[in-house]
């Protein structure tokens, strides 16, 4: 069963997680990102996406272009996967393929521990891409323990690309933060990633 079958309902009650809604996570103050003037011309065309309005135009217009921001920002010291299968256990449907997935290792051939954050990219309807985007961020999980790389907290994330809703997983509890970040502007939604993959 890949991931895309997990309900929210799902995906608590085969991994026993506990749930806090409406917590935000983040710090009061974060180190704001600007946008480099490539990604700035890119998202010039965020109105186009809008108007075509698949999943696949929001995804190559507005969110990859972003993710590589922060690989940017970051020196590129970190990994950024589109599109890649990423089977943990397939005994337990924790197999498939996530929209995208941050690592925190430089190696962008494979994907090595430890993996950190997983983009879950939707059309509008940021809420049916919860249940995928939990049962990757376990995957993950259980991706870095199995590396023997451990690490204490998984960051999961659903976007329209011009919404975004973020997730945390630690151990067995799994905050959701029920704001939904706009985008534009680019600023905010690269500095939370940034925070995330190097501070979080």
């Amino acid at each position: 069963m890949p991931y895309s079958q997990f309900s929210i309902e799902k995906v608590k009650q085969d991994f026993h997680l506990k749930t806090i809604e409406g917590s935000r996570f983040f710090p009061d103050l974060i180190e704001e990102i600007s946008p480099s003037p490539k990604l700035s011309a890119i998202l010039e065309d965020i109105p186009w996406a809008i108007a075509v309005d698949t999943e696949k135009a929001r995804s190559e217009v507005i969110i990859n272009p972003v993710l590589l921001e922060v690989r940017r920002s970051l020196n590129s010291q970190i990994s950024v996967f589109s599109g890649e299968e990423f089977n943990v256990d397939v005994s337990v449907g924790l197999n498939g393929v996530c929209d995208f997935l941050i690592s925190r290792s430089p190696e962008q051939l494979t994907v090595e521990a430890p993996a950190i954050v997983v983009v879950e990219a939707k059309k509008s309807d940021l809420k049916s891409g919860l249940g995928q985007c939990i049962a990757e961020m376990v995957a993950v999980q259980r991706f870095n323990q199995a590396k023997e790389q451990p690490i204490r907290t998984i960051y999961g994330c659903v976007t329209s690309g011009t919404q975004w809703r973020f997730l945390k997983l630690e151990e067995q509890t799994l905050t959701i933060d029920l704001t939904d970040y706009p985008l534009p502007p680019v600023e905010q939604i690269l500095s939370l990633l940034v925070w995330m993959v190097k501070d979080g």
